[in-house]
């Protein structure tokens, strides 16, 4: 199967084991490469429907997301997304088998560095995490980045 997007680039998303079910504060993250729906979201919503998920679903902050077109085709199905004011900037919302499954991902944001963003990736596969984006991603800037001992050459 040819990959149509950025260059077969990955997709930068994480869902725990029984996403969907409401029995964590988040289902999973979401680390994008832009705040460009357009672009960054049928590629969400393609590797999702990799995975099993097939969004029916999707909605964001207003405040965090350049709009995005109301319905959007993703291999050859129909998309629907909202933007409200109302929602965290910090997380977005997919629903999918019919509005039965509802996951919330922390999104990751962009202009995060790449072991931080991997690390709340991991984080937000886990159950008992706190409701605040803010916390998880601190979280995840927590640990040390890891030195590289210095080289000298033997003389």
């Amino acid at each position: 199967m040819e990959n149509r997007f950025r260059g077969g680039i990955d997709v930068r998303v994480s869902l725990r084991d029984g996403a969907g079910d409401g029995n964590s504060a988040f289902d999973g993250a979401w680390f994008p490469r832009s705040r460009d729906l357009q672009v960054e979201l049928p590629e969400l919503i393609a590797e999702l429907d990799r995975r099993g998920v097939r969004v029916e679903r999707f909605t964001y902050s207003l405040e965090a997301w350049q709009p995005a077109e109301r319905k959007l085709v993703v291999a050859d199905r129909v998309v629907r997304t909202g933007g409200f004011r109302s929602m965290d900037p910090q997380v977005v919302c997919l629903t999918w088998n019919g509005g039965n499954a509802r996951a919330d991902l922390l999104v990751v944001p962009p202009e995060t560095d790449v072991l931080t963003g991997a690390r709340a990736l991991r984080l937000c596969t886990r159950r008992g995490l706190p409701r605040s984006p803010q916390m998880v991603l601190a979280a995840a800037r927590s640990t040390p980045l890891p030195q590289v001992p210095e080289y000298r050459r033997a003389v």
